[in-house]
């Protein structure tokens, strides 16, 4: 929630499914599981920090107002954060907002509990996967024009209720190719991140980003045209400190956000980038070339599903009533699922949902 804003349409949805992800950590608990061996899971607090006098001004603000709404936060001088987080480089302008109760969650882990849940399903005909077997078209009934079948390369998948197109970054492409009538602003923003496995220089205790994160300060790329047809202006390149050790003992730096189309190749330079403004966070890290590290050093890229807007695209497509949209969550994606995936059942079932739809509604947000 560090970098969640109170009464801003997001605000909600996340507060939501932050409930919901420790709802689900203690029913794994009360089941004799161990939430952090299953979905990685760890209550580490995340800490928003600030190295320059503005800068700590500004947390002394986002404190405030998350308290205000609800949300347990602290601000810690200079010396109180020096005890929180030894291994951070910190002077007497330094300070930071620390947000107790923020978690943390394994990704591969949990997508992989969340499929073997659902594999439980497979034996009473509720449940089915179909990897490598992409959609060629919706088909609509003759009577009402609402879908009534998924059409793919192997299949012909009947819906009784609903279809729910949650594609990512692919979304607004395969909304055009299913030709749907309805151009979805949704496109790929590149991330790298830097895993140092088995990393025992520095241990983080808490989720670190640094306050520019917020805001994510734009750095221009300095490159022409690129090969997706992007402009410098489109291709613009931001990189921001954000580092924590996960429950496996290795330490993931980032991060970076990028327009380059589809791309998923590593860019050396950017990665150099990332090491550089830890070093700046981490003394420990100025004795080490990342060359030295190795086999030990992995680099994880990602797209995240990018609005311009920056809220989610959540909803029911116009003309089409029972078929559903659920995309653009760019780097929330996997915080923001429980509470989205309620939502979309809430609208599906026409239930009265627990947050307020409209702000993610797909109708005036994407083109006809």
């Amino acid at each position: 929630m560090a970098h969640k804003t109170p009464g801003s349409d997001m605000w909600e949805l996340a507060l939501r499914s932050h409930q919901l992800w420790e709802s689900l950590a203690e029913n794994i608990h009360d089941q004799g599981l161990n939430p952090q061996e299953v979905l990685g899971w760890k209550k580490t607090g995340s800490l928003l920090v600030g190295k320059t006098v503005e800068e700590s001004a500004l947390l002394k603000r986002r404190v405030k107002q998350l308290s205000e709404a609800g949300v347990e936060a602290e601000f810690l001088s200079s010396h109180e954060l020096l005890l929180e987080e030894p291994a951070l480089s910190v002077d007497k302008e330094s300070g930071a907002a620390l947000l107790p109760n923020d978690c943390q969650l394994d990704a591969h882990r949990t997508v992989a509990f969340v499929e073997e849940g659902n594999r439980q399903f497979v034996s009473q005909g509720r449940y089915a996967e179909f990897y490598h077997d992409p959609v060629i078209s919706l088909l609509r009934s003759g009577k009402n024009g609402e879908v009534e079948a998924v059409l793919t390369s192997k299949s012909t998948l009947y819906c009784k209720k609903a279809v729910v197109i949650a594609a990512g970054c692919w979304t607004g492409s395969l909304m055009r190719d299913l030709d749907i009538g309805v151009d979805v602003l949704v496109k790929p923003r590149k991330g790298h991140l830097l895993v140092l496995e088995n990393f025992d220089l520095i241990r983080l205790n808490h989720g670190l980003m640094e306050a520019g994160y917020v805001s994510h300060q734009q750095i221009m790329q300095h490159s022409s045209v690129s090969a997706a047809g992007l402009s410098n202006d489109e291709e613009m390149l931001s990189i921001s400190m954000t580092a924590t050790t996960d429950t496996m003992g290795n330490l993931v730096l980032g991060s970076s956000r990028q327009f380059v189309g589809f791309c998923t190749e590593a860019n050396a330079s950017i990665i150099d980038s990332i090491w550089k403004r830890a070093q700046e966070f981490f003394p420990k890290l100025r004795e080490m070339n990342l060359a030295e590290i190795g086999e030990n050093r992995k680099v994880r890229i990602g797209l995240r599903p990018y609005m311009p807007d920056g809220k989610p695209v959540i909803g029911s497509v116009p003309g089409l009533s029972n078929v559903f949209l659920a995309s653009g969550h760019e780097g929330s994606g996997l915080s923001l699922a429980l509470g989205t995936a309620e939502m979309v059942a809430d609208m599906v079932m026409g239930n009265q949902g627990k947050v307020d739809f409209a702000p993610f509604a797909v109708d005036g947000r994407c083109c006809r």
